[in-house]
């Protein structure tokens, strides 16, 4: 019996002991209250965010869209958060340690959720924002996104004794070294950034650099801008080359020019010339393919006596930009050009040489 005694006496004293001096009862008590905030995560994220997203999917406000989905990681991590520090708090034993690891994922929270409210900010100043070009926001974004993660991992490092004073000089003497040999690099990141201010063009355009691209602008990065060439291959092009080079940017113009020189034969009589021309210039002011605004203008004009031709030089400008409709436009004006011309009896001309034989 004494042996038993003995036995309990020692449970008992291990219990009340327990584990660095707190009490077993008390550590089943936090595991129950830390799996009890566990589970009222699971009812949360089955009852509340689901059925949040589920509404907000249905509404055409992309800014509540944008919050519930962004919001969704620091509200789970939340009632984690929550539990950890309720569960503890109730132990009657005072450690460091736990407040350390309390106080680091308040931190991680806090700083996660700066993180993720970022996009939804963003969806807002895309919306009403007119200075700046969404390219340039997107980068703006991620910058900051970047320095929040930045600034919780050190937050997180100063709470652990990690000074990161030293980290960031050593840094610093790092950052100089690689940009002495990444100068390329940091040429392309600013050209980048001159682009987005500059709103030389933006995803979708349609851009002309000669000498080096043409196509269509699939995405801007911090080093190179992805273009979408004609034959369907796909372009990287380092962001230097826009701000070095003339970049014609196709999809801001207001109209495509028609630019021909239609050359008829020396025969052509002066009356058929004044008809053809009043023909041509007639056709194109009452299509509705072409523009008569202001800025723009219809010219038909005789230009110059060539050497095989009389040429007339034909100016006009179509109200599509888009560059298949141009096609067609131009296609049709063609076939309208050459009915004219044949109605009244005249030819083109075509490169000819005249040989003289002399007779002896």
């Amino acid at each position: 019996m004494e042996v038993l005694e003995n036995f309990k006496d020692l449970f008992f004293d291990v219990w009340k002991e327990g584990i660095s001096g707190i009490n077993i009862s008390e550590i089943i008590i936090a595991l129950i209250i830390f799996v009890f905030f566990l589970f009222l995560r699971g009812v949360f994220s089955k009852f509340v965010i689901k059925r949040l997203e589920k509404y907000v999917s249905k509404t055409t406000n992309k800014f509540d869209n944008s919050l519930v989905f962004s919001m969704e990681g620091p509200a789970k991590f939340f009632p984690i958060v929550l539990g950890f520090f309720i569960s503890t708090s109730y132990l009657s034993v005072e450690h460091g340690g736990i407040e350390l690891i309390n106080r680091s994922l308040i931190t991680i929270l806090i700083f996660w959720t700066f993180h993720q409210i970022i996009g939804p900010l963003s969806v807002v100043i895309k919306s009403v924002g007119g200075l700046l070009s969404k390219d340039l926001i997107n980068w703006i974004i991620k910058a900051i996104k970047i320095l929040i993660l930045i600034l919780g991992a050190a937050a997180v490092l100063e709470l652990w004794g990690i000074k990161i004073g030293p980290i960031i000089a050593g840094l610093g003497l790092f950052g100089v070294a690689v940009a002495l040999g990444a100068q390329d690099l940091f040429k392309n990141l600013i050209s980048g950034i001159l682009v987005l201010v500059e709103r030389r063009f933006q995803v979708g355009d349609w851009i002309f650099v000669e000498g080096v691209i043409e196509g269509t602008v699939e995405s801007i990065g911090f080093r190179s801008t992805v273009v979408r060439r004609f034959d369907k291959s796909l372009a990287i092009i380092p962001n230097f080359q826009f701000a070095e080079n003339a970049v014609i940017n196709n999809s801001l113009t207001t109209n495509r020019r028609v630019n021909w020189i239609i050359g008829l034969e020396y025969r052509t009589t002066s009356d058929q010339l004044k008809k053809i021309k009043q023909e041509i210039e007639s056709y194109i002011q009452g299509s509705e393919l072409f523009s008569k605004s202001g800025d723009t203008f219809i010219s038909v004009k005789i230009e110059q006596f060539a050497a095989s031709s009389i040429d007339i030089r034909l100016i006009c400008f179509t109200k599509t930009k888009n560059y298949l409709e141009w096609m067609n436009v131009k296609d049709t004006l063609a076939i309208a050009i050459k009915s004219i011309v044949e109605k009244n009896k005249a030819s083109f001309a075509f490169p000819s040489t005249s040989i003289y034989v002399e007779k002896n």
